[in-house]
């Protein structure tokens, strides 16, 4: 279920791309925003005291919640940056800020933040910051996914503020499969999850690594 909520849809798509990066990622969103370690506390913080982020406290979210964080810290472990990919990146680093919506109960958020963060960790001139959806939804409302609010989606800015790509909620190779699933009619929640899951674990990643290498190179 988590995953299939990672988006919820929005009808109104007027306000998408229609206001400045500037206009949105303001100093005073950078004082609420937190870095990678802190969303990790935040979400052992949110496991231990068996709660999740947001204004859903279902069983369901919490019990998500729970299996991401370990996830996370098994793909905090795990993922390795391909060195092409690497080199792409120190090429075209220009001290950047990699804004990422996220919330610790999605489940391709634990698939994907973690390959974000190791990617701007690979080289230096990328800082990350995490906040979440459901606080900063003028922010969310502004990166819509086909009118849904999906996440993790992350947009890069250069040392100006302006916008230079974003990217999510999810690989196009995982996509395919949710694409897959709702065109043979599947609708049983735990069918939908297990078959993104195997679809992640046999990507290992090189979904992302393939379209960040090609929005690098397009720059």
């Amino acid at each position: 279920m988590a995953i299939i909520q990672c988006v919820i849809l929005h009808s109104n798509k007027s306000t998408q791309h229609f206001m400045q990066a500037q206009d949105l990622f303001t100093s005073e969103l950078l004082a609420q925003a937190i870095n990678y370690n802190d969303y990790m506390q935040l979400s052992e913080q949110l496991v231990a005291e068996g709660r999740t982020s947001g204004p859903n406290q279902s069983a369901p979210y919490v019990h998500y919640t729970k299996l991401n964080q370990q996830r996370m810290k098994r793909l905090n472990k795990t993922v390795e940056v391909p060195a092409a990919l690497q080199e792409l990146l120190q090429a075209k680093v220009k001290n950047w800020t990699w804004w990422v919506l996220t919330e610790p109960w999605c489940g391709d958020a634990a698939q994907c933040v973690p390959v974000i963060e190791k990617l701007a960790l690979a080289v230096s001139g990328i800082q990350t910051l995490y906040i979440l959806r459901d606080e900063h939804l003028t922010v969310m409302d502004a990166y819509l996914t086909n009118g849904g609010r999906a996440i993790p989606k992350l947009i890069c800015l250069d040392e100006n503020g302006a916008e230079v790509f974003t990217w999510g909620p999810r690989p196009a190779v995982i996509q395919d499969v949710m694409n897959r699933l709702k065109a043979e009619g599947v609708t049983e929640i735990s069918e939908i999850v297990e078959a993104i899951q195997k679809a992640y674990n046999e990507d290992k990643q090189q979904g992302i690594y393939h379209e960040f290498e090609a929005l690098l190179q397009q720059l």
